[in-house]
């Protein structure tokens, strides 16, 4: 038996989106930016799942999607488009501690190459950044924020659409980036207040190595790729219509049962967590009740996150011990800013699920973890 609970770092392509990419590959292989009959069927694909992208973020237009490679892309391209057209305006920037990598790194590398100044903002003891915080950080020369809706390690959900209120109602020039890689197609997103947000494909059951940023109208930003002028002179270079197709078919899949798959995973996470509480002595859950239900973090005290975690891999149970972008390096940046102690923070594992998670499985890794746990806790004498 295979479990995976590793969701928040990929998910498994659905096999319908597998064969929609598969179809493209053979018969939709023109270069969208040809005119002849081959290139223009490409380019109809490319539009189609414009559309269905915008339909999925409900307020967007097609004309505000701009496909890219990942989210990480997205990122870079929210950060350093809106930053190079709107720098005359300020230095300032707003962003926290508890960032993805790509948005928290780039920023750092920002501040530190450049003359922008970062206000790093630290989230509250469930791991949110919130309005009031955002408000108290606002200064005349800020020129752009950029905060996740959903948190990678934790699944703390931020208040976005108050923090845009915040934002707009200070000053309607600043830039508001939300980084949704987390969150799409798992929670309803409002655009009102919200100039950029940035999406994964292998977050949500399609294929690694496609992304989308959209891109308010009239948001001032340059692009980072330049040539052929692609994506309405937003990316430059011939589309993947092929995995454009594959994310388009990922979304028409899942959009019609979001909350359905919501209300079900919510009450998956609910009984896995009093399963383990039932059977499993000091254990921290640093995931709040608040938080997204396809993410559960918790830290099972005396055991080293990276042994348990290769301890569930020999039983065939999938799972991590933070962001996979980051996961094998030191530490956890997220964990760190809420203050924990170094034995919660090192015992901690991430189980984050997916549409397609079943009940059986998460009473069989309840089963595994409690034999497994009471061995390693025996074997390195704790307590």
């Amino acid at each position: 038996m295979q479990i995976y609970l590793d969701n928040s770092s990929t998910t498994i392509p659905n096999s319908e989106v597998i064969d929609e990419i598969t179809s493209n590959l053979r018969e939709c292989f023109g270069n969208p930016s040809s005119i002849h009959k081959i290139g223009i069927e490409a380019e109809k694909i490319i539009k189609k799942s414009r559309s269905t992208l915008a339909d999925a973020l409900g307020d967007a237009k097609p004309k505000e999607i701009v496909f890219t490679s990942c989210g990480t892309e997205s990122n870079n391209m929210a950060i350093g488009g809106a930053l190079s057209a709107n720098k005359r305006a300020g230095k300032h920037i707003i962003s926290s501690f508890s960032e993805h990598d790509s948005v928290y790194k780039t920023l750092e590398d920002l501040q530190q190459r450049e003359d922008y100044k970062v206000t790093f903002l630290k989230p509250n003891k469930d791991g949110i950044i919130t309005a009031d915080q955002v408000k108290n950080a606002l200064k005349e020369d800020t020129i752009f924020v950029s905060l996740m809706h959903v948190n990678n390690e934790i699944g703390a959900i931020n208040p976005i659409n108050e923090i845009g209120q915040v934002i707009k109602s200070y000053k309607q020039s600043i830039v508001y980036h939300v980084d949704a890689v987390q969150s799409f197609l798992k929670l309803k997103i409002n655009l009102e207040n919200i100039d950029l947000l940035s999406i994964s494909g292998h977050k949500v059951h399609a294929p690694k190595g496609i992304g989308a940023l959209y891109i308010r109208e009239k948001t001032k930003i340059h692009p980072l790729l330049t040539g052929g002028g692609q994506e309405m002179q937003f990316r430059s270079g011939t589309e993947n219509t092929a995995y454009i197709a594959g994310l388009s078919k990922a979304i028409d899949i899942q959009k019609s049962s979001l909350s359905e798959d919501l209300n079900r995973i919510k009450k998956l996470r609910e009984k896995f967590i009093l399963n383990l509480k039932s059977e499993i002595t000091d254990i921290v859950v640093n995931s709040s009740e608040s938080s997204l239900p396809y993410i559960c973090n918790i830290s099972f005290l005396g055991v080293k996150g990276e042994i348990l975690l290769h301890t569930l891999e020999q039983k065939g149970i999938f799972v991590s011990t933070g962001s996979a972008c980051s996961s094998k390096k030191k530490g956890s940046r997220v964990l760190e800013s809420l203050n924990l102690s170094l034995g919660i923070k090192d015992s901690a594992i991430r189980f984050s699920f997916s549409k397609n998670t079943t009940d059986d499985e998460l009473q069989f890794t309840v089963e595994v973890l409690k034999k497994e746990i009471t061995k390693l806790r025996k074997l390195l004498n704790y307590k």
